[in-house]
């Protein structure tokens, strides 16, 4: 048997470090069935021994768009362009906590997952990944309370929905939110391994970050002045686009979206070169 015959027998080479930018997607692919089962989980795990069960998952953003229409649509009687309050958190509302729900839990991984990474071998990219997907799921379900809203201002409201082509860019928006809210995720669990206090830091600062995005208002509404500034938030062309697909209504732009996609690339190329580098050693400092 030759030497090339003898290496064909072996599932798992063990080879020195790779270089920075060998992501190891292949093996990511492998573990696929992982990913399902991780995925599934989640999804479980979410609303095992509770009351109430899958009910959570449309309690949350049915609650948070009444408190908003009471407080920001009656009480502060800021603008919605417009459009039928609820519609208008509720877009808002969703698209945000799918955002926020990734960002969160990616960037605890390596400290939530710290034992099983120095036990078992599997690729460490599924992790975060199977994060984004469960929310992915939970997003959907979120989705169909969104179409009976819409639904039920159609038949009882007289609400005419603006339908137009640029609701085949809602997968688009959708794709964007994952791979922001997955890049920053993994470039500040990357840093949590040194530094803790981020982990404080993100749990109140996406809170505080959600006033920067136009989730409670629109951009119309937003001073002159400030509409730059908000303007290179990268959520905030994604929230105003859906809003735009979906309702008809929205500052919607070419250059917004580019410059979205653009800044989202860099980021999750960021985060995945980063995540992969501190991988191999940060069971030393966890």
């Amino acid at each position: 048997m030759n030497h090339d015959e003898a290496i064909k027998e072996w599932d798992l080479t063990i080879e020195p470090q790779n270089s920075l930018f060998k992501l190891n997607l292949k093996d990511v692919w492998r573990y696929r069935d992982l990913l399902g089962l991780l995925v599934k989980r989640d999804f479980v795990s979410f609303y095992k021994q509770t009351i109430l069960g899958p009910l959570w998952f449309f309690i949350q953003p049915l609650f948070t768009t009444i408190t908003f229409v009471f407080i920001f649509g009656n009480l502060a009687a800021i603008s919605t362009d417009g459009l039928p309050q609820p519609l208008f958190y509720m877009v808002g509302i969703v698209a945000w906590g799918y955002f926020a729900e990734c960002l969160t839990k990616t960037s605890t991984v390596f400290k939530d997952n710290a034992n099983i990474f120095g036990k078992v071998y599997f690729p460490r990219l599924i992790m975060p990944l199977s994060i984004v997907a469960s929310n992915l799921v939970k997003l959907g379900v979120q989705f169909i309370m969104l179409i009976l809203l819409f639904v039920y201002f159609i038949l009882f409201k007289d609400y005419n929905p603006h339908i137009s082509a640029y609701l085949l860019l809602l997968p688009v928006y959708l794709i964007l939110m994952a791979c922001l809210g997955l890049g920053l995720g993994m470039i500040i669990s990357a840093l949590t391994t040194k530094y803790r206090d981020l982990s404080f830091l993100v749990s109140f600062g996406v809170q505080l970050f959600m006033y920067a995005t136009p989730v409670i208002y629109p951009m119309s509404a937003a001073p002159l002045k400030y509409k730059f500034i908000i303007g290179l938030n990268p959520m905030a062309p994604i929230i105003e686009g859906l809003r735009f697909s979906l309702l008809g209504k929205g500052d919607f732009s070419a250059t917004s979206l580019l410059y979205t996609v653009c800044f989202t690339s860099i980021v999750l190329i960021l985060g995945t070169v980063i995540f992969n580098k501190v991988e191999k050693s940060f069971v030393d400092t966890v």
